[in-house]
């Protein structure tokens, strides 16, 4: 054991000095949701907190659509960076940037065009509804703001330079709380506005983001080497094809997966309105670990994409393997808490010892599967920065789709197990998940091997 650990003992320290500032930064996302939960739970009652969680399951398929796409960056950056081919740095970022608008735009106009007719159609609560859909137009709007920020941060994170984006993550999520109070309870003189002030604070702590991290990549030194190539010239159709053949496919597997909890959500809905806001409470919380678990595995693609743009499948291995290492750790940590603090946690959320009382029970199973959840994540992040994301693409689909989602309907409609059968499903998804993009890993990684 002391032997094994030296050998992974340097990438545990390297792996996790670049992980932490993006687990910090990619908690932002999640973090946004939650203050938004926590601050309707308790200040708007059960039904807002109904409406949140069914917005929350709809527009989480469009902004993923959108933040993968921005991904498809990273892995670029990190394997030209490792080939020391920095002006080609500049001119991804200026394709990125021009593919990231457009996509911003596509996401809201189909948000704002579909929005009604999707919500009339999912047989939930008339009272849901009715709150649910101003809130979607205004987080529908934000998308694009996310999207700029994404781009910028990507591009940081690809080069290694991981802190601004997280301190822009904590001080706009510390923001988004005091708009989110102050608009939803209408202090200092404002109508209150209930569940339409967290949408106005998510989307004004939004575009203050993007033009914060955009700033800082425009006039820090540390950038303008890799900025020489940055200019609308660059643009041209093979790097745009280039970003998205990485880019897609990710978008496509954050897309089944978390697609797939959406639709567990609404399922859940039209089983009961308390078990759709248990949901919610006890899905929040298993968000913020995933996405820590979804830093460590960014910090992965970086690693990864480096090893791999200059052949080195040796190091390649040890590092990934590393970064099972921790997150396995790391997730083992989260299930004891959950397991132990699981009537304690959905306090922060709501009151409603009806809520609490279902809410206590998920946490359970979403104390195990927050290690099959991370095992998938780090393995989908070691596969990009070898960019291998087809094969991953399928493994999602199947996984979530054909065997999650059908088995978490079986067991909660038809049996009538209730929300907990639904969740069973889900487990049973992120398993398979896991289990396949590890298998994926070693055979990718062994055949690199061989070749040298």
């Amino acid at each position: 054991m002391k032997a094994l650990f030296h050998k992974y003992k340097p990438h545990y320290r390297d792996n996790l000095k670049l992980a932490t500032p993006v687990m910090i930064s990619q908690l932002g996302h999640t973090l946004v949701q939650t203050s938004d939960s926590i601050i309707v739970g308790h200040f708007a009652g059960t039904v807002s907190l109904a409406a949140v969680s069914l917005v929350n399951s709809i527009f989480i398929i469009p902004m993923i659509i959108g933040l993968g796409i921005a991904y498809g960056l990273t892995p670029l950056i990190a394997q030209k960076n490792g080939r020391k081919d920095y002006a080609e740095c500049g001119r991804l970022l200026a394709n990125s940037l021009a593919i990231n608008i457009v996509c911003g735009i596509i996401l809201f106009a189909g948000l704002f065009f579909g929005s009604v007719y999707v919500l009339n159609h999912l047989h939930q609560s008339p009272q849901v509804i009715e709150q649910a859909k101003p809130f979607l137009l205004l987080l529908g709007l934000s998308v694009i703001p996310l999207l700029l920020f994404s781009t910028f941060k990507q591009f940081a994170e690809g080069l290694g330079f991981t802190r601004q984006a997280m301190v822009i993550s904590i001080i706009g999520n510390l923001l988004n709380i005091c708009l989110g109070i102050t608009f939803v309870k209408g202090l200092f003189g404002i109508t209150p506005m209930g569940i339409k002030g967290v949408g106005y604070s998510t989307l004004i702590d939004r575009c203050l983001m993007a033009v914060v991290m955009a700033v800082y990549v425009f006039k820090s030194p540390k950038f303008k080497g890799y900025l020489k190539g940055f200019a609308v010239k660059s643009l041209d159709r093979l790097r745009c094809r280039e970003i998205l053949k990485i880019g897609t496919p990710i978008a496509l597997q954050y897309t089944f997966e978390l697609s797939a909890f959406s639709g567990a959500a609404i399922i859940i809905g039209s089983i009961s309105l308390v078990q759709q806001a248990a949901h919610q409470v006890a899905i929040n919380l298993a968000s913020i670990t995933y996405m820590i678990s979804s830093g460590i595995a960014a910090a992965a693609t970086i690693k990864t994409g480096n090893y791999f743009g200059v052949r080195n499948h040796q190091e390649l291995r040890i590092s990934a393997i590393s970064s099972y290492h921790i997150v396995f750790i790391f997730m083992c940590c989260t299930a004891i808490i959950f397991s132990f603090g699981n009537y304690l946690l959905p306090w922060i959320y709501t009151s409603d010892e009806n809520v609490i009382f279902f809410a206590a029970q998920l946490l359970i199973i979403a104390a195990i599967f927050q290690i099959f959840d991370g095992a998938q994540v780090v393995g989908l992040g070691i596969l990009r920065g070898m960019g291998d994301v087809n094969i991953p693409t399928i493994i999602t689909f199947l996984a979530y789709w054909i065997i999650g989602l059908p088995v978490g309907y079986v067991l909660g409609i038809y049996l009538n197990w209730g929300v907990r059968g639904v969740w069973y499903g889900l487990l049973l998804g992120l398993a398979v998940s896991a289990g396949l993009m590890f298998f994926r890993f070693q055979h990718i990684s062994r055949k690199h091997q061989l070749k040298i």
